[in-house]
């Protein structure tokens, strides 16, 4: 497990020496979606009964955040190490393809959580945050952040330039995120948004990242769950098994 350790605190170092483009940035950017939204949606929308709209709203942009920035690391890394050549001097080492994958998941996970924690500190500023079930937050954020990871993984190695990427990002990602309801539920769209939005995995993670908070959510934490820990041992599967065939890296 040494080479698993070392790639793993590389991948670490990597974010943190550039954590005020990795860290501080995107906490900040989080809080002014919530200076926005809840400054224009405050006092005119009620999602669930008894509880602020910012109160709402806070889970979902932390959530967002741990995903957007857990996808970030794996994905950055790879293209960054692929495009300048760097890439051989990983797949020199004789490191299996199950300590590649862990030690970039895990840093990704790190990053998003890191992220997150950041995003709800500075949000406690602007409403008192319940704790329903602190260990159900725990579980979807860390879950959610390793879907992404290994989501990165796969984007970075099918990517061969920063265009592609950034089309995965924007094209995927973004949608994805957007139209999950961080910013509402989906009880208040129409019938056929509804329905659509329950084919969106990143909606059960931030139902059941909320759900946590307030112990109320749009569906069942368990089906939540249960969706998440699908998307998750599915996409570890499919990066899996790029790593091991050496897809766009070792050809």
């Amino acid at each position: 497990m040494t080479g698993f350790y070392t790639l793993f605190y590389k991948e670490l170092l990597r974010f943190w020496k550039v954590s005020f483009q990795t860290v501080l940035a995107p906490v900040l950017t989080a809080l002014l979606y919530l200076l926005i939204f809840s400054h224009v949606l405050e006092g005119h929308v009620q999602v669930y009964p008894g509880v602020s709209y910012t109160a709402f709203l806070i889970p979902g942009l932390v959530m967002m955040a741990v995903l957007q920035n857990a996808f970030a690391n794996s994905s950055s890394s790879l293209i960054q190490s692929k495009v300048t050549g760097s890439i051989i001097f990983i797949l020199l080492p004789p490191l299996s393809y199950r300590e590649f994958f862990m030690a970039y998941t895990l840093a990704s996970a790190v990053r998003g959580l890191v992220v997150g924690f950041g995003v709800f500190l500075g949000t406690l500023f602007f409403a008192n945050m319940p704790m329903y079930q602190p260990l159900w937050i725990l579980l979807f954020a860390l879950t959610g952040s390793c879907i992404l990871g290994a989501m990165g993984i796969i984007a970075g190695i099918w990517a061969e330039k920063f265009d592609q990427l950034a089309g995965f990002q924007n094209f995927i990602i973004m949608p994805l995120t957007f139209l999950s309801g961080v910013f509402y539920s989906i009880h208040s769209l129409p019938a056929f948004w509804q329905g659509l939005s329950h084919f969106n995995p990143f909606f059960y993670m931030i139902d059941g990242f909320r759900y946590g908070f307030f112990g109320v959510s749009d569906v069942s934490p368990y089906l939540s769950l249960s969706i998440v820990a699908t998307c998750f041992l599915v996409l570890t599967f499919m990066a899996l098994a790029l790593l091991k065939s050496g897809y766009k890296l070792r050809q």
